[in-house]
């Protein structure tokens, strides 16, 4: 299973995180299949960039995004995007 998930970034008490799209068995800081875009909780108000139309691909074809990523993903209205996009195709 493919899932959407944050990685840790930065030093010693200034983390910033990457989205990443990773398979579900390999560990945190693992190899990733992509890279996403970054979330960093030490600006603010915090700053979230992420790429809407890999989200979204990623998204329909079936990646499952952890909770963080999840709020992360409706904060910036992907995911109101998504399931739009997924209940008027069908």
């Amino acid at each position: 299973m493919v899932k959407i998930k944050l990685t840790r970034m930065g030093k010693r008490g200034q983390p910033f995180y990457r989205v990443i799209v990773v398979e579900s068995s390999k560990s945190r800081d693992g190899a990733y299949i992509e890279s996403l875009g970054y979330y960093n909780p030490m600006k603010k108000p915090f700053e979230v960039k992420i790429d809407d139309e890999r989200a979204l691909y990623w998204l329909e074809h079936g990646a499952q995004p952890t909770e963080t990523v999840r709020s992360l993903l409706s904060k910036n209205g992907i995911m109101k995007a998504y399931h739009e996009k997924r209940f008027v195709k069908g």
